[in-house]
């Protein structure tokens, strides 16, 4: 029987940003697309089904959030992660760049420091220039191709007057740590002993591998879950980024109460009707979905890592979570000028460079494997092809 997974969708029938030339660039409209953040499947059964309802019913004004959303998202938290959260903690928001934001706006000044720990998402950085807030680099510490944090680094930065905030990354994009329980008490305690306010992006926590459990950093104990703003989103798990919304999780009473005051002031509290529907469905029935495209992305990098063993000066970070791969190609001795070229002239590869997540990123990639493996298997044989051909 064929795997539904491995169904070829032409993702270029919608305006995809993965496949549209905002991102390939006029010149690059025939490489392997694997830079954006999606997954190339198509979204879990329930979904379709609830938004083909949704649609039936022919009338789409203004809603309330359905009854069965909060308990939906809810459930999904303690049955799957052990996270019990109270509803009345949760507000909405369109997307969790935009809790970040409104984060950093709220919780800090013009010129106030804001902590992250790079390499890291990108857009870290374009929210915290555009809201002039001073950016303070806690950079990963890579040793025997593992990532860890630097906690003595982390403590220097956090006992700055003018640090604020950190905006943490859990588990983490795009080097694929899952963050551990100790680690995130560590940094918990690092932050709470200088007034620091944790903001942490949580979207990938249901995609971790076997072996790895994703910790919500709000579950560790009611200490930390009053000094966190957790991110929440199905965007990423059940891939329906253009049809679903985010979460805030405030558990403190006086920042929550400050969240919903800037919400109703920038009006962001409206809803989207296939929205909630995929939302409800995906958290309620989506579970088993989930599970079969976690084997099939564990067989994804296993097939990396396969191809990468057969070939010289590429080595893949072993991820633990999330379905974006970060792959070291120093040892071929481009500059990240020519990283970029190599992979898109001679292997066909539209990939994120490595240099726009921060310091530590030049001379590596960022791949997106969440695609069927046929695609993945070409694009492996194109990267193998072009390497053998280096002079």
């Amino acid at each position: 029987m064929t795997d539904p997974l491995d169904q070829y969708i032409n993702r270029r029938e919608v305006p995809a940003l993965k496949v549209h030339r905002m991102v390939l660039g006029a010149d690059g409209m025939d490489l392997f697309p694997a830079g954006v953040a999606d997954m190339d499947f198509k979204a879990p059964p329930a979904v379709l089904n609830a938004l083909q309802k949704r649609l039936g019913h022919g009338v789409f004004g203004y809603e309330t959030v359905p009854d069965g959303l909060m308990p939906a998202l809810t459930g999904w938290l303690t049955t799957r992660h052990g996270w019990d959260v109270d509803a009345a903690h949760i507000l909405r928001s369109p997307n969790i760049l935009n809790t970040l934001a409104i984060a950093a706006s709220i919780f800090t000044k013009a010129g106030d420091g804001v902590i992250v720990q790079p390499p890291v998402f990108f857009d870290f950085y374009d929210i915290l220039e555009e809201n002039n807030r001073s950016l303070l680099s806690n950079p990963l510490i890579l040793k025997d191709g593992r990532y860890t944090i630097d906690f003595g680094g982390l403590a220097q930065l956090a006992s700055d007057p003018k640090a604020k905030m950190i905006y943490l990354c859990n588990p983490h994009n795009p080097v694929g740590r899952v963050w551990t329980p100790a680690e995130l008490i560590k940094l918990g305690d690092i932050c709470a002993c200088h007034d620091v306010l944790v903001v942490s992006d949580e979207i990938h926590g249901d995609i971790t591998f076997e072996g790895h459990d994703y910790t919500p950093f709000s579950s560790l104990g009611p200490s930390y879950a009053q000094n966190v703003i957790t991110c929440l989103s199905p965007a990423k798990s059940f891939n329906i980024a253009a049809c679903c919304s985010a979460f805030t999780v405030i558990t403190d009473d006086a920042r929550r109460k400050a969240f919903q005051v800037e919400n109703s002031r920038l009006t962001v509290n409206k809803n989207n009707a296939f929205a909630s529907a995929a939302m409800t469905a995906a958290y309620s029935e989506g579970g088993t979905w989930l599970d079969d495209v976690l084997h099939y992305l564990a067989g994804n990098v296993a097939l990396v890592r396969a191809q990468l063993a057969t070939l010289s000066g590429v080595e893949m970070i072993e991820p633990e979570g999330t379905f974006l791969l970060w792959l070291d190609f120093r040892k071929l001795g481009f500059t990240p000028e020519e990283l970029t070229e190599f992979l898109r002239s001679r292997a066909c590869w539209a990939v994120t460079r490595g240099q726009a997540f921060g310091i530590g990123g030049e001379g590596f990639a960022r791949l997106n494997i969440a695609c069927t493996r046929a695609k993945l298997t070409s694009a492996l044989q194109q990267l193998s092809a072009a390497i053998n051909q280096i002079d």
